[in-house]
Order: C-alpha cells, then structure tokens, then sequence
C-alpha cells in the first residue's frame, strides 16, 4: 500500500523578522488546537536560527504553558553547560521569559557514552507515547544544514536507513561536536506537522534543490504522512524557487 502523502505548504514572508513572527504565530496556533483536542501539546526542537526564531518571540504566544512537553530533534553530547547544548540555548530563552519550567523539557544524559544516551533518550520518549508503535508529536521544528541534513541525519550516513529505532546515536557527524543523539526519520515522519523556517539568501540554493525534490537529500525525506510539512521562507530564502 502506499502511504499517505503529506501536505505540502509554503510561505513566503518579506524577512527574517517576518519568519519568527509566522513561526511563532504557527506555533500558538498549533499548541492551542492540540491541547484543546488532546489536552496536551508534544513539540521537538532543533538548535541553529530555529532556536533564535522561537525564543526570540516566544514570550508572544497565548497557549496553556503548562501542558506543554519538549523534546529535542536531535542534541550533541556536550554537557548542558556548553555553547553547544541546545538545550542549554532554549533553557536560557524560554525558562523565564515564559511560564514553562525546566522539568517539562525531555534531554538527553550527557554523562552517557552516546550509544547509551541514544536508548536512554528513546526511553523516556517512549514514555511520553506509552504503548505507541511511534511517537505523534504535534509539532516539530526542523532545521537544514548547508549539505542538507536535519536533525543530525547527515547525507550518506547510516542512520537514514534506520526503519526500527525512535532514537539513533552518531559518533562521526561530519560537523562538531562528533557524538549526537538524533530522532529517526520513521519517529519525524510520524509527527502531524513538521516545519522548516529559514531565511537569508545563503540558504536559497538548498532550498531550491530540497524543494525541487530531484535529490536524496535528508531534508527531501521529511515526508510526514498523513502529517503537514511547512516551509516559512523569507524572500531571499525563497528567490531562486
């Protein structure tokens, strides 16, 4: 059988500042509409200007903090004090300038070698989607490398082959720090909604080739069936579409 086919949307906003306002807009929306159906609000994030982006206008959102549950795309094995810790990033931009609370945040152990951080983090995923086949995050924010990788899903790499594990480790990603924790593209593409909020004109050639879908790229492979794929580019981002 074939599976359901994800919807594809695009927007195209004037600039970056536009790009944080219709992500943050996108991201009250959807907390609202999950928490109201469900009673709670699953979102991933991913470092980069996706943090820049949600922390920068987060404090702007309506939505029932408290039921919301965070988790991480990927994260690099660098203890929570590093420039490096994503977590450290949103931890600095949302606990405090918003009412949610360090506990609510799902993270990786960073005192694990990364194979064991890798099971660990499936494990307390796991516990969030209790008895699940894969987990359904509401919302999961998605960034794109210059070489076209998401997550920490690198082109070439074994791990984009990964058809059983939430959670995968990698110990040679081509960019530092090597050791990551990274969700699997059967864990993303399960998600109701996954977006890519990207601006500045270094980044319209691989939006053009992801977009164009004409290469095996990681970012190609972000398919969320039946979910919704959402792009949010900002003109220079999008000019040579």
């Amino acid at each position: 059988m074939t599976p359901p086919v994800s919807k594809v949307v695009r927007k195209v906003v004037k600039d970056e500042e536009e790009v944080a306002a219709e992500l943050c807009s996108l991201i009250e929306k959807l907390s609202n509409e999950a928490i109201t159906a469900r009673g709670h609000f699953n979102i991933g994030l991913s470092g980069g200007s996706m943090a820049k982006f949600v922390c920068g206008g987060a404090s702007k959102i309506s939505t029932a903090w408290d039921k919301w549950t965070l988790f991480f795309c990927d994260e690099r094995l660098v203890p929570f004090t590093d420039p490096d810790s994503t977590y450290k990033i949103y931890k600095a931009g949302l606990v405090g300038p918003t009412p949610l609370t360090e506990d609510q945040f799902v993270v990786i152990n960073p005192e694990l070698d990364v194979d064991a951080a890798a099971v660990d983090y499936e494990k307390k995923v796991r516990a969030s989607f209790p008895d699940a086949e894969w987990p359904t995050f509401d919302l999961l924010l998605l960034g794109m490398g210059p070489d076209g990788h998401t997550a920490s899903l690198f082109p070439g790499h074994a791990a984009l082959g990964e058809t059983e594990a939430w959670v995968v480790s990698v110990s040679d990603s081509p960019k530092p720090p090597p050791c990551r924790v990274t969700l699997t593209f059967p864990a993303i593409n399960h998600s109701r909604c996954c977006v890519f909020a990207m601006a500045g004109q270094g980044k319209a050639d691989m939006v053009k080739r992801v977009l164009g879908d004409e290469e095996d790229l990681p970012c190609t492979r972000v398919k969320p069936s039946p979910g919704q794929l959402i792009w949010i580019l900002d003109e220079t981002a999008a000019s040579k579409l």
